[in-house]
């Protein structure tokens, strides 16, 4: 929540649905793992809804609906295991950017 005290609940009873467009970036970041892995992570925002103000500072509380997504960029060859089930159809790589 932004603009919330911590551990707070806000009411949702009356909160409303906000529209949003992006000011900068694409929200995705990289992170390369100790393990040699590389992965790409992005937000993907569902909703934002004001739910009121704060009642201690008077600014407006917002609620951020969202879900990240995880994708495997760079992957070491020895951490690679073979497939419990093998591929069907004629196609047997892994799904691109996993494997």
């Amino acid at each position: 929540m932004i603009g919330g005290a911590p551990g707070q609940t806000p009411d949702l009873s009356n909160a409303e649905i906000v529209d949003y467009s992006h000011v900068d970036g694409d929200g995705r970041v990289r992170l390369k793992l100790k393990d040699g892995s590389v992965i790409e992570v992005r937000l993907e925002i569902m909703n934002i809804l004001r739910a009121g103000n704060d009642p201690n500072t008077g600014l407006p509380a917002y609620i951020v609906q969202s879900a990240p997504l995880v994708r495997l960029v760079e992957c070491p060859k020895e951490l690679r295991r073979s497939p419990l089930r093998p591929a069907t159809g004629k196609e047997t790589k892994s799904l691109p950017g996993f494997g």
